[in-house]
C-alpha cells in the first residue's frame, strides 16, 4: 500500500492542506530574512501581475542597446487561492484551492524552488532543502476545513504564545492585517451567521481558535502533519 500523503489526489477545484518540512529535520527559516522572503514569494506567484516600466532592464547587443524584461516568476492568480498558512521553524502549512488540477503542483513547484536556490546561496549550501516532495490531503468536508484553520494557526503555540505576530495568517482573520492574497473570508463566514454560532458555541473566529481546547489530531486524523516530521 502506498504511504500516506505520496499518491495525492488532484483535482478541480480541490482544497488541501499543504505542507513540507526541511530534510533531515533542519530549520528552513533561520531568520527574519527567510520568513519575509518566503512570504514574498507567496506574494509574487498569488499577486495580480503588476509588471511596470520600472522592471525593465537593459542590455546590450551588437552594438545597439534593448530594452526588456526580465524573466518573472510563475504566477497563480486566480489559479490558486490562499486560505491560511503558517510557517515554522522547520516547516511550513498551507491551506489552499486549486482551480486546475494541475496548478498546485506547478505553485508549489514554483516556490520551493525559488525558495531553495535563495537558502542554498545565502548560506553556502548544496542539495535539496525540503523532505522530498510536499505532501497534500485532499479535504472533502467544511468542518475539516474549519479545523484546520484552527490546527495551522495554533501552531506557534509550540514556541510562543503570541499568535498575532507569528508568521501566520491569524492576523487577518481578525481584521488586524490585511493581505491582498490571503483569502479569509470562505472560512470566516461560517463564524458569521448566528445558527452557526449557536450550533458550535462559538462566539466568533477568535473564540473557536483561542478558548476551545478542542483535540484537533483526533479530529483531523491524517489531514495533519504527523508529530515526528515536525520535531
Amino acid at each position: 500500500m502506498p504511504a500516506k500523503h505520496i499518491v495525492k489526489t488532484y483535482i478541480n477545484n480541490g482544497i488541501y492542506h499543504v505542507y513540507n518540512r526541511g530534510v533531515e529535520k533542519r530549520d528552513i527559516f533561520l531568520d527574519t530574512q527567510d520568513y519575509k522572503v518566503f512570504l514574498g514569494y507567496l506574494k509574487d506567484a498569488l499577486s495580480y501581475p503588476n509588471i511596470s516600466q520600472k522592471q525593465k532592464i537593459s542590455f546590450y547587443l551588437k552594438g545597439g542597446t534593448f530594452q526588456g524584461m526580465p524573466k518573472q516568476p510563475k504566477n497563480f492568480h486566480n489559479r490558486i487561492t490562499l486560505f491560511a498558512y503558517c510557517l515554522m521553524p522547520n516547516h511550513f502549512h498551507l491551506l489552499l484551492q486549486q482551480t486546475d488540477k494541475d496548478d498546485m503542483k506547478l505553485f508549489m513547484r514554483s516556490v520551493m524552488t525559488r525558495f531553495s536556490m535563495y537558502f542554498n546561496k545565502k548560506y553556502k549550501r548544496v542539495g535539496g532543502l525540503f523532505q522530498n516532495h510536499y505532501k497534500a490531503s485532499i479535504i472533502l468536508e467544511e468542518p475539516y476545513l474549519l479545523h484546520l484553520s484552527r490546527y495551522i494557526h495554533r501552531n506557534p503555540l509550540t514556541y510562543t504564545k503570541d499568535l498575532l505576530n507569528a508568521y501566520s495568517s491569524y492576523a487577518n482573520y481578525l481584521m488586524l492585517r490585511h493581505t491582498q492574497w490571503v483569502k479569509p473570508d470562505f472560512i470566516l463566514s461560517f463564524f458569521q451567521t448566528k445558527h452557526f454560532r449557536n450550533q458550535e458555541n462559538y462566539n466568533s473566529y477568535k473564540d473557536f481558535v483561542e478558548i476551545h481546547e478542542d483535540r484537533e489530531t483526533e479530529k483531523l486524523g491524517s489531514l495533519i502533519l504527523e508529530d515526528e516530521d515536525i520535531e
